[in-house]
């Protein structure tokens, strides 16, 4: 064996040594590893989780109020355990699985007196899965639209105000619902705006038509009305452009498109989410 075969071998054998003692050590380090919160009495491990919560530590409580209901699934502590661990997952920004939580104590508890508060949650966990939404409400991108998120947020508080109108959660949830629905509604204008500005006359007028009809006195309402006239007015459609105009100087004698001013006057809809995070 030659002097170079013979250090290739020796480097390969240290090469090996090496990484089977890497991988013992790290086997060890698992071997090793223990949840801190297994096997804790109950009662301590939900005392552990609610002072976390008090300190704002959501996640950590979370994890320790998951680990009380895995730990004991049938417990007196395990529906109200349910109940903190979804809303520390919700402020955590965990919005998946407080959802899943959410589900799970629907399923569990269906007559709970607490029953409202639940679909309310649910129903804030599901807005604030908007952000993508929100977003494309205003910088328009029609090849990846995704609507669910901030749809089932409009069930939830429509459960909430429809099925519970007398619980501390109605009134709020109502005001969502109207915020959602103007929010669908200028995502539909932005829709037809984007196909405006494509040349797409035929498309914006079905989609302003689309929204007027959906959505009928909504804040977008007479700016789908002047889409409607711009579009009927590039297609050559005088009669129509000519009756959007009337009703735009009947209920928005002010409205920039009168003026001629187009299309800046979608700009003056941007206004800020009146909404908090918090569940109420």
């Amino acid at each position: 064996m030659t002097q170079r075969s013979a250090l290739l071998r020796t480097t390969f054998v240290l090469a090996l040594v090496l990484l089977v003692s890497g991988c013992s050590s790290v086997k060890g380090m698992f071997k090793g590893h223990k949840d801190k919160n297994e096997g804790k009495p109950v009662a301590e491990l939900y005392n552990k989780a609610h002072h976390q919560m008090e300190r704002g530590s959501w996640s950590n409580a979370s994890e320790t109020f998951g680990r009380l209901v895995a730990q004991y699934p049938y417990g007196p502590y395990t529906e109200q355990a349910l109940m903190e661990q979804a809303y520390a997952q919700y402020k955590s920004g965990k919005h998946e699985d407080a959802i899943s939580t959410i589900d799970r104590f629907i399923r569990t508890y269906p007559t709970h007196r607490n029953i409202a508060y639940f679909y309310y949650l649910r129903g804030l966990a599901n807005m604030a899965r908007n952000t993508v939404f929100m977003a494309r409400t205003f910088k328009l991108d029609t090849s990846t639209r995704d609507l669910d998120a901030p749809q089932q947020a409009y069930a939830d508080f429509n459960t909430v105000a429809t099925r519970y109108p007398n619980s501390r959660y109605a009134g709020d949830a109502r005001q969502r619902m109207v915020f959602l629905r103007n929010q669908f509604a200028r995502f539909e204008l932005n829709t037809g705006l984007y196909y405006l500005r494509r040349g797409a006359w035929v498309s914006a007028a079905e989609r302003a038509t689309y929204l007027l009809e959906t959505y009928p006195q909504s804040e977008s309402q007479n700016d789908a009305v002047a889409l409607l006239g711009e579009a009927y007015t590039r297609l050559g459609n005088n009669q129509l452009a000519s009756d959007a105009r009337r009703v735009l100087e009947q209920n928005d004698p002010q409205h920039p498109w009168l003026a001629g001013h187009w299309p800046k006057y979608p700009n003056r809809l941007r206004r800020l989410n009146p909404f908090s995070a918090d569940a109420r």
